[in-house]
């Protein structure tokens, strides 16, 4: 779920972010507000297309590969690899800009080269959890870590991240939030982040509709063809089949009259004819088998060849 996130003014001066191209700076501004509370994302170029370039079906899959591979070589994403084999990022310096009001749990695995397990302050029912935090970074002090390590708790406000050294107050006071945990008869009181494409637990619910984005059935068409069409094209196409799925048409037809175009090699603005056509050519009638008699007049029938 999209929230809103912080830019920095700093941001347009970063040294970093100077590194990379604009595409892949765009790409990490939108990861900022699609990453969960934790700032974890999916490592999936197809899904982040999908999320932050569905209105510029020209920027592929492919092109945001290019843009996660430029933002982790610059330092400002970690790429890996969870316990389920699939992959996952993070925004490095989450911790430093952005100050969520209470955050949700993070329900994707934690960057094993940056953040570590720490425990958490049970909740007076004997029963403890854990939560992933930052490792520490610099400007915390030892005296800080040995209160943490030791469990001692102490009193006063401790400074936002990235504003300076975390105190022990504000550590333990981020350990004890905790999401509510999803229940059968609440599902309200679930966690609002989960992870993309998973399916949630309980009793089955009833198929999706094909609500499927110009983004995805352009995807589909490049996929489809042997070698991949002039991006003029492809640009042409996606305008149409916006302004087609703007008026409610079923994704199906689109995809009917996209297959057609492509096996024909037709101009992309015979795109509508096409649909209308997946819609509403009258299917052939088949012909009726009339058994065989003898004709009436022989003679008229066959002439002379008798």
């Amino acid at each position: 779920m999209a929230r809103i996130r912080t830019i920095k003014p700093e941001a347009f001066v970063s040294e970093s972010l100077a590194a990379v191209t604009l595409t892949a700076e765009r790409t990490f501004f939108g990861l900022l507000t699609q990453a969960d509370d934790q700032g974890r994302h999916r490592d999936h170029a197809a899904i982040i297309a999908g999320q932050l370039w569905v209105l510029r079906p020209e920027h592929t899959p492919a092109d945001v590969e290019q843009d996660l591979a430029q933002l982790a070589d610059a330092g400002l994403i970690c790429r890996y690899t969870g316990p389920d084999d699939k992959r996952y990022l993070h925004v490095v310096t989450w911790q430093q800009h952005q100050k969520i009001n209470r955050p949700s749990k993070s329900r994707l695995p934690s960057c094993p080269h940056h953040e570590a397990r720490v425990a958490v302050v049970g909740t007076g029912n004997g029963a403890g959890d854990t939560e992933p935090a930052p490792l520490l970074h610099e400007g915390v002090s030892e005296d800080s870590r040995q209160r943490r390590d030791s469990g001692v708790n102490t009193s006063g406000s401790g400074e936002s991240a990235g504003r300076g050294g975390f105190t022990e107050s504000s550590m333990k006071a981020h350990g004890r939030l905790q999401a509510p945990s999803a229940s059968p008869h609440r599902p309200d009181l679930g966690p609002r982040i989960m992870d993309l494409g998973s399916t949630p637990s309980g009793g089955a619910s009833a198929p999706a509709p094909d609500t499927a984005s110009a983004q995805r059935l352009i995807t589909e068409y490049v996929g489809a063809c042997a070698h991949r069409p002039p991006r003029d094209t492809l640009g042409h196409l996606g305008r149409e089949v916006r302004k087609l799925l703007a008026e409610g048409i079923d994704a199906r037809h689109i995809r009917a009259a996209l297959d057609r175009q492509r096996t024909k090699g037709l101009h992309p603005s015979v795109l509508p004819s096409l649909v209308n056509e997946a819609m509403n050519a009258t299917p052939a009638q088949p012909a009726v088998h009339r058994a065989w008699t003898n004709p009436a007049d022989v003679e008229a029938a066959y002439g002379e060849q008798l």
